[in-house]
């Protein structure tokens, strides 16, 4: 079983990229600012691989406790669109509420107005046929939480391993970012076969926009 399809089992393509994107650009941030530490001989070799590490793991486990609550924040406001279906008052106002909700406006097809007449009839007959569940956490939600923490964690190791490897740490410093700036295209031009653009594009223009998010990152004092 290969990677990618255990993880899209839990997280779809875009959350996915989001994680990886959000993991590689703490670590860069990190090795980043490590010049900036060196040149006022502050540098610490030690102190930057735990740190980035420790920073990692830490969103890890704040990036999936949010996935958590956010699965269940939907679920709830999908349950409590269906209760105000079933207590609208008239046909009238749950058809309104039914176009309101499911628009599809943003959905790449052309859809005709009966269609999309009979989507949202279709709709009222099943809210009103179907039992309502109570919004619960459900086993998925930990396991996709999981696979959230070990995204964001794991993105650290590349950047670290050259601190492990290379006892020059200027050298250290600038295959590390190197590298993590490498990986932000291979995110990119993998994330372009999802969204059916030109790889080499989304490539360049996420590694950009990831670089900028680190040079403000740093200026800032992030």
């Amino acid at each position: 079983m290969t990677v990618m399809p255990t993880i899209h089992r839990y997280l779809d393509p875009g959350e996915t990229l989001g994680e990886v994107l959000f993991g590689l650009i703490m670590v860069l941030t990190f090795t980043a600012g490590a010049r900036f530490l060196m040149m006022r001989g502050e540098f610490n070799t030690a102190e930057l691989v735990e740190g980035a590490i420790g920073c990692n793991i830490t969103w890890g486990i704040i990036d999936a406790v949010l996935f958590v609550l956010g699965n269940l924040f939907y679920r709830s406001k999908r349950a409590r669109f269906y209760r105000a279906l079933r207590n609208a008052r008239g046909q009238a106002e749950a058809l309104a509420m039914a176009q309101e909700e499911f628009g599809l406006e943003d959905e790449p097809l052309a859809v005709l107005p009966e269609d999309r007449a009979r989507l949202h009839e279709s709709i009222l007959a099943l809210s009103a046929h179907a039992a309502l569940a109570r919004a619960r956490l459900q086993r998925r939600d930990f396991w996709s939480a999981f696979v959230v923490f070990v995204l964001v964690s794991a993105t650290a190791l590349p950047g670290v391993i050259p601190f492990l490897l290379l006892k020059d740490p200027d050298l250290a410093i600038r295959v590390s970012n190197l590298v993590l700036v490498l990986l932000l295209f291979v995110v990119g031009y993998w994330w372009a076969h999802y969204i059916d653009a030109r790889p080499w594009r989304v490539g360049l223009i996420v590694m950009s926009l990831g670089a900028a998010m680190v040079l403000v990152a740093v200026a800032l004092g992030g």
